[in-house]
């Protein structure tokens, strides 16, 4: 039982890390001044996201650690360290990121790149034969929250407060990733 509560803890992390990025872009698109109609859309748009993303990445991670086994263990934890480290250099960049238009192709292009870590996740995680219903369902449902969360605050505050986020979210990628490496060295 304590196992249980203790993975549902992790993917929660994991979905809360994986979000941020998707909630400091929220952030800065939340300046469009979208209807609340538009702002449910894109949440449940980068929602299902979240939720395919990963599926792909657990299907991928179990095929690879019925082959590879150990080494599959190793890459699975770099992958997450490496997805860290991305995620809190970009923060570190100054250069000014271009906003996608959230309608039509631009929304579809916007939720697929703010998903694309949770496949390196979910290929981790499918690896390490996680619970494919928790991991979805956990992903899709925090990316929605914290999608729609960024939207609504970027239309009340400055975009200074996205990068930050995201690079609490990098941390914690980070951290998960060294914990898997360490019965390594």
């Amino acid at each position: 039982m304590s196992e249980m509560v203790g993975e549902i803890v992790t993917l929660i992390l994991m979905a809360f890390a994986l979000g941020m990025d998707a909630f400091s872009v929220g952030l800065g698109m939340g300046m469009y001044k979208l209807r609340l109609r538009k702002i449910f859309n894109i949440g449940i748009t980068i929602g299902l996201f979240h939720v395919w993303m990963p599926l792909l990445g657990l299907v991928a991670g179990k095929f690879l650690s019925e082959k590879f086994g150990t080494f599959a263990t190793f890459i699975g934890g770099f992958l997450l360290v490496l997805l860290g480290v991305q995620m809190v250099w970009s923060t570190l960049k100054k250069g000014e990121e271009k906003v996608i238009s959230p309608i039509g192709f631009g929304l579809l292009l916007f939720a697929l790149s703010v998903s694309l870590d949770s496949f390196s996740v979910g290929l981790t995680l499918g690896i390490y034969g996680a619970k494919t219903i928790m991991v979805i369902l956990c992903f899709g449902i925090m990316a929605t929250v914290q999608t729609w969360a960024g939207l609504l605050l970027g239309r009340k505050m400055q975009g200074w407060v996205g990068s930050y986020s995201e690079a609490i979210g990098g941390a914690i990628l980070l951290a998960f990733g060294l914990k898997l490496l360490v019965p390594f060295w």
